[in-house]
């Protein structure tokens, strides 16, 4: 597994919208929605949830509240559950388990990957401590892959010496992944 912290970089939680066209494009699935009131559901409009996240943000110190990561699985493939449970246990070792969150599915390219976007103040406005986040996701990581039994990122990267050259389909798109 493979964790990427994409950090607070929206105060009007952008990473639901980028998600929901993701969606709406054929090249994602809402899988999970965690920790919202029952008037925010799988059928509210991103920017019904995007509002709702914004409205519980009370710490006006907090500029930029959203909480975005992705987590691949670049060398296995496993089901929505499986998914939404290694998201849930992520969330709740990172300390943001007690928070709204939205897991989204992206099916764009080959590998399986989850985006989840949550909010970084609790319901006291206090800020969740993110401190050494990116250090911590990547111990959780290593944690979930002995608990889950999964294949470490490192372990398999050092296993790639048979590697298959292809050309490249510029027209398949996902160039990036092909090259990779």
């Amino acid at each position: 597994m493979i964790v990427k912290i994409l950090g607070s970089a929206s105060s009007n939680f952008h990473g639901v919208q980028y998600n929901d066209k993701k969606v709406e494009k054929g090249a994602g699935e809402l899988m999970l929605m965690k920790n919202f009131p029952s008037f925010i559901n799988e059928n509210s409009s991103q920017e019904g949830v995007r509002n709702y996240l914004k409205s519980i943000s009370k710490n006006e110190k907090v500029k930029k509240p959203q909480f975005h990561a992705v987590i691949s699985t670049k060398f296995q493939q496993y089901s929505k559950e499986e998914l939404a449970k290694v998201a849930e246990d992520f969330m709740q070792e990172m300390g943001y388990g007690q928070q709204p969150f939205v897991v989204f599915k992206h099916t764009d390219i080959d590998r399986s990957h989850i985006h989840i976007v949550s909010i970084c103040v609790d319901e006291e406005g206090k800020k969740i401590s993110d401190k050494f986040e990116k250090r911590r996701s990547m111990n959780v990581c290593r944690e979930m892959e002995s608990k889950y039994n999964l294949i470490p990122a490192t372990e398999k990267e050092h296993q790639q010496n048979n590697k298959i050259f292809r050309p490249v389909d510029y027209e398949k798109g996902d160039i990036k992944s092909q090259i990779a």
